[in-house]
């Protein structure tokens, strides 16, 4: 294990059908210690694997999910392959109940191969499941997903979404490290990813120091979060996050919402046109760039553009749909010229 000596700090007593603000917004990491403890699944779970299993199957219905297949060597970190060209997993496509009996096949062997079922819509894959497990996130639109499989690895990456993610079988260990950890952390290709997020090349099981000296610092701001069924985590908007999947048989409900409008658009596609408009423009053209997003971004206030009336603002009035809307269809014109 990493030498890490910062736990994440735990809140107990929650009700998952109330919860506060100060969890919902906090932008530090919370573990939620029994928040879901209640959770006929949990309940199956703390039984035994099989039990568990049973009770996904009680809600199955023949839905096809995408299933992610290791080879045993890989020790269950899913990852890219030998010259990052391409990855260490193949996909296929099977019926959930064809998945958990792979798992079970495995179950006692002791070096498996990694088996990964990530980020399926709840609602999808287990119609009514929800109806007996769930959180009450009020009137924030959260989008439920399940993941299900043995003992994996996932490397650390950030999500946009804030999430709070409830462990219904299995154990887990939470790495986490604050979004300053970025130039620390050898973060692969943007746009070729495992699982649609970047990730950081280190392997935290065995880091290589040689080759990635700067993970020592990124270490100095980590947290770890040791969870078993039943216990939830929130995760802020991008914190760096190293999930590691414990026991033979593992679920994973977890719920993800943006503080932001459905109409405003992934950030990430800003830095992307970014790299692709700004990043090789000579240095004193990249620094007044610089400039330019700090005051109509990154440091804009209600003097940025108060000199200019307010009907007439246009791009740097408040943002809505109908903004947003005129706005792309202004972008794709230019990107597609």
């Amino acid at each position: 294990m990493l030498p890490i000596a910062k736990s994440v700090r735990t809140l107990t007593g929650l009700d998952p059908q109330a919860l506060p603000d100060e969890v919902l917004r906090s932008t530090q990491p919370l573990v939620l210690k029994g928040l879901v403890s209640h959770w006929p699944m949990v309940q199956a779970a703390k039984q035994s694997p099989s039990a568990a299993a049973q009770y996904l199957r009680s809600f199955y219905r023949g839905a096809i999910v995408e299933a992610f297949f290791g080879a045993p060597q890989f020790g269950g970190r899913f990852f890219y392959n030998d010259d990052l060209t391409g990855f260490n997993f193949h996909p296929e496509r099977l019926k959930l109940d064809a998945v958990l009996d792979e798992i079970d096949r495995f179950a006692r062997d002791a070096q498996p191969p990694g088996i990964y079922v990530g980020s399926t819509t709840v609602e999808t894959c287990l119609p009514g499941f929800r109806d007996h497990n769930d959180v009450d996130l009020g009137d924030r639109q959260a989008l439920a997903s399940v993941w299900i499989g043995n003992r994996t690895r996932i490397a650390a990456h950030y999500d946009a979404p804030d999430n709070i993610a409830c462990v219904a079988a299995g154990h887990r260990r939470f790495t986490l490290l604050p979004p300053e950890a970025l130039e620390n952390l050898y973060v692969g290709p943007l746009d070729l990813t495992p699982a649609g997020q970047p990730i950081s090349l280190v392997d935290f099981a065995n880091p290589d120091l040689k080759k990635f000296p700067k993970f020592e610092q990124a270490l100095q701001s980590a947290q770890v979060a040791e969870m078993e069924p039943g216990d939830a985590i929130f995760v802020p908007s991008m914190w760096w996050h190293h999930v590691e999947a414990l026991d033979t048989f593992n679920v994973l409900v977890n719920y993800w919402w943006r503080q932001s409008p459905d109409y405003v658009d992934p950030a990430m596609n800003a830095l992307m046109l970014a790299l692709m408009s700004v990043r090789d423009l000579p240095a004193e053209q990249r620094k007044a760039w610089a400039n330019l997003f700090n005051h109509y971004v990154f440091e804009a206030d209600s003097e940025t553009s108060a000199h200019i009336p307010l009907n007439a603002r246009r791009a740097l009035g408040p943002m809505d749909a109908n903004t947003t809307r005129m706005l792309r269809a202004q972008l794709l014109k230019k990107l597609n010229r």
